[in-house]
């Protein structure tokens, strides 16, 4: 069973910045697809940033230019620098990996933007 691990997450002004790591128990290649979700009180979940194949990489509208995604195969890791933090971002951020079809998700690391 593949584990998803995330960390980084916790409070922050806005303004403020967090980066957010997930680490896969399984090694990872390319072609794989990893990104980032979340999930805000009364809201759908959404996504945030995806990264798949050697070029892919595609950000919801409302982070672009804040937010930066980022991956290690060889460490099996994938990150998400989150800049210029807004109220809206509070939410739940999940970590996630589409391995030959089949979906993995992390648990979750809560994001709390509040002054």
């Amino acid at each position: 069973q593949v584990q998803l691990e995330e960390s980084g997450g916790g409070s922050v002004q806005p303004g403020g910045s967090l980066r957010l790591s997930c680490v896969a128990s399984t090694k990872i290649f390319s072609i794989d697809a990893m990104g980032w979700y979340r999930l805000a009180p009364g809201k759908q979940r959404e996504m945030v940033a995806f990264t798949g194949g050697d070029f892919l990489i595609s950000y919801a509208d409302s982070v672009k230019g804040r937010f930066t995604i980022s991956r290690d195969n060889d460490k099996g890791m994938v990150s998400l620098q989150m800049n210029n933090l807004k109220a809206e971002d509070t939410a739940v951020y999940f970590c996630y990996l589409n391995k030959y079809g089949d979906e993995y998700w992390g648990r979750g690391t809560k994001v709390t933007v509040s002054s």
